[in-house]
């Protein structure tokens, strides 16, 4: 659900109409301010200490919501452990536009659509790594057209069915921020632990109450046109400490920024995002209990978070984990994404997105600065195999690309393999010749995962390319354009780059400055 008043109304859901390029609603751009608030209530509880645990009354403050609500054979596996024993952290942030308060209102503008179903306007992962020495943080644009899975409300009980290419903003209109969590697990095949959801109150007071944030433009920039578009952030070329209205600006600013998109304005709410967290943890200021108790309250008025963070004491819990976490090993990056069509909206690039969500479910540090992981890791609990001529294996061949066609009888071929190495229950799938670049082992649910990792290691396909899919009914080898001939896999060499496409940005860099369009220099 989205963000409750304080007078305990509950806005409407539903889901909401398109806002297209040409009709979108107004107030659009001030989206980016409910992504600063999540950042900032997470770094917030990490700067003030211990002293939060005295206001238990803030507890009252933190509304609950459902982690997930789609359906449980959709759920990504469970994270691994290391060989520590230490599990990554996955946190969605999402900001919503709900207009179910008369200060929420205000600060967005739009009155056409007061109390109107919210929308997920501003979605971004919070990925720390399992020894906490880095923390990588991926936006999906919010234009994103995809697949978004049955969800079910769990207030009123009404089942939405799912849906493909949707824009997934709006999945929050689909029963609650538990959706939004369903349909980054479906895309991403990442399982997220936690979800934290802001909306517009009290982030102009917070920038306030650290005494800025600093941000840079290379130009004089006036964000407004003669037909009322822009946000009327108006600053001089160089660095600027925004707070007040003039952060609420920057948060807000599309045209103005590089092409005008939301895509420029991330990239702004990234420099913004780093920026604030080197003042947080800088800023002494904070040491100030009355300024903190006043900051704490704005912050947990305008939070919704899932069940296992709803109290002071466990977000304080969170806070400590995030705190140790340096400032150079954050990196900020851009879901990989495409145009669809002159739609305006975008889709994922496939091979770049695909490869930023690995890294992130791998736990590789998107900055580079990985030590060689070790390769024991503790094992997830897995079910026990069966007996390998009691697993039944569906072979396809994927081999078949954009510019070639599949070779032929291949997925006869690996199925004769798999029965010589005693899988007698292995059969090909002539009918379905999907395009399946790598070489992949499929399962549905978690009781198949130990006979698909048999299945693999007994071709020599490495566990990472061992999926949990609800495409499948059984365990399915995809023998993939990268097996073409022989019977032994080789697997192809990982890149564990993060692609140039994901924009990614250093959490400590602090020459970040944003290009003014001409258009908007004064």
């Amino acid at each position: 659900m989205s963000l409750t008043p304080a007078d305990g109304k509950r806005p409407a859901k539903g889901k909401s109409p398109s806002d297209g390029d040409g009709g979108r609603r107004k107030g659009r751009s001030r989206r980016a301010l409910r992504w600063s608030a999540s950042v900032l209530v997470l770094v917030i509880l990490g700067t003030a200490g211990a002293g939060y645990l005295y206001y238990q009354h803030l507890n009252h403050n933190i509304k609950k919501d459902p982690l997930n609500i789609g359906d449980e054979k959709d759920r990504a596996a469970e994270s691994k452990a290391n060989a520590a024993g230490q599990k990554p952290l996955n946190i969605l942030l999402i900001g919503s536009d709900a207009r179910d308060s008369a200060e929420n209102q205000k600060l967005g503008g739009a009155k056409d659509t007061f109390d109107t179903p919210a929308r997920a306007d501003v979605q971004m992962l919070l990925h720390v790594s399992a020894d906490r020495s880095n923390m990588s943080v991926v936006s999906m644009p919010r234009d994103t057209l995809t697949d978004i899975p049955k969800c079910t409300d769990p207030d009123t009980g009404k089942t939405y069915a799912a849906e493909t290419d949707v824009i997934t903003n709006d999945s929050l209109g689909r029963g609650g921020p538990g959706c939004t969590v369903a349909t980054w697990e479906k895309l991403t095949d990442i399982h997220i632990d936690h979800f934290m959801m802001v909306d517009f109150s009290g982030v102009v007071s917070m920038a306030d109450a650290i005494g800025g944030v600093p941000v840079c433009v290379d130009a004089n920039i006036y964000s407004h046109t003669s037909s009322g578009k822009g946000s009327g952030l108006k600053l001089k070329k160089g660095t600027t400490a925004v707070k007040g209205k003039q952060a609420l600006q920057w948060l807000r600013t599309r045209y103005g920024f590089e092409d005008d998109t939301d895509i420029a304005r991330t990239k702004a709410q990234h420099q913004y995002m780093n920026s604030m967290v080197r003042q947080l943890r800088e800023n002494a200021t904070l040491s100030n209990p009355t300024k903190l108790r006043s900051l704490a309250e704005t912050a947990t008025k305008a939070l919704t978070v899932d069940n296992g963070l709803g109290t002071v004491a466990k977000l304080y819990d969170l806070s400590k984990e995030l705190k140790k976490v340096p400032t150079g090993r954050i990196t900020m990056t851009t879901m990989p994404w495409e145009y669809s069509g002159s739609s305006g909206r975008v889709v994922p690039r496939t091979s770049d997105a695909d490869q930023l969500f690995r890294l992130v479910r791998e736990d590789i540090a998107l900055d580079g600065k990985d030590k060689k992981k070790s390769t024991t890791a503790v094992k997830a609990s897995t079910d026990p195999a069966a007996a390998d001529d009691k697993i039944a294996v569906q072979v396809e061949n994927g081999t078949r690309t954009d510019t070639t066609g599949a070779v032929r009888g291949r997925a006869t071929s690996i199925a004769q393999l798999l029965v010589g190495k005693g899988f007698k229950e292995a059969v090909a799938d002539s009918s379905t010749a999907p395009i399946q670049a790598t070489t992949l082992v499929r399962y549905p649910s978690a009781d198949l995962e130990g006979d698909a990792q048999r299945v693999a290691k007994a071709l020599g396909i490495p566990t990472s390319a061992v999926k949990k899919s609800t495409s499948v009914s059984g365990v399915t080898l995809v023998v993939g354009a990268d097996w073409t001939t022989g019977t032994k896999y080789k697997a192809p060499a990982e890149d564990d780059t993060t692609p140039t496409s994901a924009d990614a940005l250093n959490g400590s860099d602090t020459t970040a400055c944003m290009h003014v369009d001409p258009n908007y220099v004064w």
